[in-house]
């Protein structure tokens, strides 16, 4: 992508290292949950950090 420097890529493609370990473990906190209420709000901090990751990508893209 034109106008970013080095670092600036660098740090892009740190957060969207970190972006897809959120969604990884939220959705293996998911999976263990046993209340309802906390399954739901494991699985939208899972697709937040999703969006995240798309808005990223899409800004580099």
């Amino acid at each position: 992508m034109p106008g970013l420097t080095q670092q600036e890529l660098h740090m892009l493609e740190q957060q969207l290292q970190y972006e897809q370990a959120m969604v990884r473990k939220y959705k293996f906190c998911y999976q263990f949950c046993n209340d309802p209420q906390l399954k739901i709000k494991c699985e939208q901090i899972a697709a937040r950090h999703a969006d995240h990751y798309m808005k990223l990508l899409d800004t580099i893209s």
